[in-house]
């Protein structure tokens, strides 16, 4: 699971939707919180490997800040 937290800039991107366009994984939507001047999500992400990392290089490139979060347990 990926822990995203974005800054003002980028709130207002499509990013999920080119996710999903751009690149061959399934976005999954675990949480999140989004305010007027940052928001944050936790996303699953579906695919392979070097395709995930293609998604991470990609929002590090629009200063969207990346962080692996263990799975939850449950």
């Amino acid at each position: 699971m990926l822990r995203l937290t974005f800054p003002q800039h980028v709130l207002q991107e499509p990013l999920l939707y080119n996710l999903g366009k751009d690149f061959t994984v399934v976005p999954n939507i675990r949480g999140a919180e989004i305010g007027e001047e940052r928001g944050w999500m936790d996303l699953e992400l579906e695919g392979e490997d070097s395709e995930i990392e293609r998604v991470v290089e990609y929002l590090r490139e629009r200063e969207v800040d990346v962080e692996l979060q263990a799975p939850a347990s449950g």
